[in-house]
């Protein structure tokens, strides 16, 4: 029997010289399996690493408050109604009371709208309005988002 040693220094066992000439046959053919393979994979870790690349964050100047979903359709909603209840918002964006809840407190404590709590009979009424300032920062975030539209299609 012979005995095949591989570039790493261990030995394997083989039955005959053919077998280790077999052996060196294999191995050369792994190694270049293996270099297809690296290549391959490489090229594709490329490919993937291109489409994974995370997007490029907004612009700094855009108000990330506003660009939110659900609280770009409050302001936006409340910019073209005098006010509007929670139901009635909450119907319009098509979302749950807490959801609708979290997002109106954020735009509580910016400033960007005011809300105001009664009862209509024994029932609670919760009631919103844009501010001045929510209105400005509306009109900055839109005339951004059209710049950027602008730019875009200019290209």
């Amino acid at each position: 029997m012979g005995w095949y040693r591989s570039d790493s220094g261990s030995g394997s066992r083989c039955g005959t010289e053919v077998s280790c000439e077999l052996h060196q046959k294999v191995k050369g053919n792994m190694a270049k399996v293996s270099t297809v393979r690296q290549d391959r994979i490489s090229r594709e870790e490329g490919t993937t690493a291109a489409r994974l690349v995370a997007p490029q964050p907004v612009s700094a100047s855009l108000d990330r408050l506003i660009h939110e979903r659900i609280r770009l359709g409050i302001v936006s909603a409340l910019a073209v109604n005098r006010s509007l209840t929670f139901n009635e918002l909450k119907a319009l964006l098509k979302t749950t009371d807490g959801n609708l809840s979290v997002h109106a407190r954020k735009l509580e404590e910016a400033d960007y709208i005011v809300c105001t709590k009664s009862f209509d009979g024994r029932l609670p009424k919760t009631e919103y309005r844009l501010t001045a300032v929510g209105r400005r920062a509306l009109e900055r975030y839109l005339d951004h988002m059209e710049a950027l539209i602008r730019a875009t299609r200019d290209r």
